[in-house]
């Protein structure tokens, strides 16, 4: 028998530097599709949220809230989208005024859309100095729904008064614009101020609270009204709005 190479058949063993290649390759081709499938989760998560409602059976009087950040508002547009009522940013702590407030609260009306306005409470500022900022820049008109007080924490805040001092300084807020609107304010503390001061045990004012996509489950007492999406987007304003419900035997008016 003749000596020599003898010819195989089969397959060449793959060279080591191509199989960790190979590898490699496998393994950037399965994190490249995990994350176009991540991304498109997100962007239809995102797509979800910005149109999202509860249903209107459920809860058939529905409205928004609006502030200088979305723009020149197109309130004719606004009511189409389905909004019943608005909510809009007028004045925070002692000094500040949205610069969008006269505006939107003039055309709201002119498009027949009934608004109330949002005082934010600074914890910085005494509250008769607070009351005096809303009294000069909310005017009292039979047809606004009652103010709301927007109740959070602020980074540019960093005290923390007792229960007791914040109750009392509160009380002496609302009772001084109350006497200006001749109607009594909502209540709109978020959870962690909740959480923190309680205010719906020792203040008997209708509540406004606040969770996205589920109803809430804090405040001493049943919620009339329900910021249920922090993220809608709709024909009318730039960004995002908040789209409120009002509890069908609730009343804000």
């Amino acid at each position: 028998m003749a000596t020599g190479a003898i010819k195989s058949g089969g397959k060449k063993p793959a060279k080591p530097g191509r199989d960790w290649r190979g590898a490699l390759l496998r393994l950037l081709k399965r994190i490249g599709a995990a994350l176009l499938l991540s991304l498109l989760a997100i962007g239809l998560a995102l797509w979800w949220a910005a149109r999202w409602a509860p249903a209107r059976d459920q809860y058939p009087w529905q409205g928004v809230t609006i502030d200088a950040s979305n723009g020149t508002v197109h309130w004719g547009s606004i009511k189409a989208a389905g909004a019943d009522f608005a909510y809009i940013a007028a004045t925070s702590g002692a000094d500040r005024v949205d610069p969008a407030f006269a505006r939107n609260l003039r055309d709201a009306a002119l498009a027949d859309v009934q608004a109330g306005a949002i005082h934010r409470y600074d914890l910085c500022r005494l509250a008769t100095d607070q009351a005096a900022n809303f009294i000069r820049n909310v005017p009292r008109r039979k047809d606004m729904f009652p103010a709301a007080i927007w109740l959070d924490f602020d980074d540019r805040c960093p005290d923390r008064p007792t229960r007791a001092l914040l109750l009392s300084e509160l009380t002496t807020f609302l009772a001084q614009i109350e006497a200006h609107t001749g109607k009594e304010s909502l209540i709109a503390p978020s959870p962690a101020f909740e959480a923190e001061y309680q205010v719906t045990r020792s203040i008997a004012r209708t509540t406004w609270l606040r969770r996205d996509f589920f109803t809430p489950e804090y405040g001493a007492h049943p919620w009339a009204m329900w910021q249920a999406n922090d993220y809608m987007r709709i024909a009318g304003a730039d960004g995002t709005v908040g789209w409120n419900v009002v509890r069908p035997d609730g009343d804000i008016k």
